[in-house]
């Protein structure tokens, strides 16, 4: 069973627990579970406190469409718990465009989040984290307006530039009329005003969006990719080693699960699984 389907089921299994006694841990809006320190690191990017790098908006990941209003999200708790368990209660995020986020071109943070799929020209340039949920590709058009596996290659397609989706829709598919954009937002934008047909990126991040329109973009399928997200961290930091121990220690605590439970499932509002498979 994958992980990002272990993390769906899990929500059908979180239990509400009475309230403790004494008031829960918090790092934003998250209550964070593990042991203060349990698995520190002493000397981080920036003293006394814990880095994190991402690009927003990201929404479910991170809920908030700018530093000062983003407490809390998927990817914003597993920051907060491993700054929590590598000893610090005091989180920073750093916002950057993805074009500067995936071109390495920040320095100065621990770990960065931003739905990033693993892949070996990237390990080129970053370390990764232990991966912490599985993606495919998705495809996401207006609802009034759907595509399926043969006329998703003769419409407009948007892509974001720099994306797995980006080469897997020009590579694999051999999409020829593909517009290119920047970020999300934009790419979003030009499909709600119907300046293109229909959006290829990682099927979490349509998810999201046909969320945030209450259902006038719809996922119309996806591709099974066997993508794996992970945090990039700067090359050869001797701090490495001990971030993916703490994002495996959540992995075996349970706590990612927890955090899928939270913010995944009652995001999207639906199973990934239940979203139909296109053949390339």
């Amino acid at each position: 069973m994958t992980l990002s389907r272990r993390i769906l089921l899990a929500a059908a299994a979180v239990v509400a627990l009475a309230a403790p006694a004494a008031a829960a841990n918090m790092i934003g809006n998250c209550e964070v579970y593990g042991e203060k320190g349990s698995i520190p690191i002493a000397n981080p990017a920036k003293p006394g406190q814990f880095t994190v790098l991402t690009s927003l908006p990201a929404p479910i990941w991170w809920n908030g469409d700018a530093v000062e209003n983003t407490k809390d999200g998927m990817e914003y708790c597993m920051a907060a718990e491993i700054a929590w368990r590598a000893g610090y209660d005091k989180m920073e995020v750093v916002n950057t465009s993805w074009e500067a986020f995936i071109g390495n071109q920040v320095q100065g943070y621990d770990v960065g989040f931003a739905q990033t799929s693993i892949t070996d020209e990237r390990k080129k340039v970053f370390d990764f984290t232990t991966p912490y949920f599985n993606s495919d590709m998705g495809v996401i058009a207006k609802a009034d307006a759907p595509v399926d596996e043969k006329s998703i290659k003769t419409v407009k397609v948007g892509i974001q530039q720099g994306t797995t989706g980006a080469a897997f829709a020009q590579d694999t598919l051999g999409i020829k009329d593909a517009q290119i954009f920047a970020d999300q937002p934009e790419m979003f934008a030009a499909l709600r005003a119907g300046q293109i047909d229909a959006a290829i990126t990682d099927t979490s991040i349509t998810l999201a969006e046909e969320k945030a329109t209450e259902g006038k973009s719809k996922v119309m399928g996806q591709y099974k990719t066997g993508e794996v997200y992970g945090g990039i961290m700067q090359k050869g930091n001797p701090n490495n080693e001990t971030v993916s121990k703490i994002i495996q220690s959540m992995i075996d605590d349970g706590t990612l699960a927890k955090l899928g439970a939270k913010y995944l499932a009652a995001g999207w509002g639906k199973d990934p699984a239940t979203i139909p498979y296109f053949n390339p």
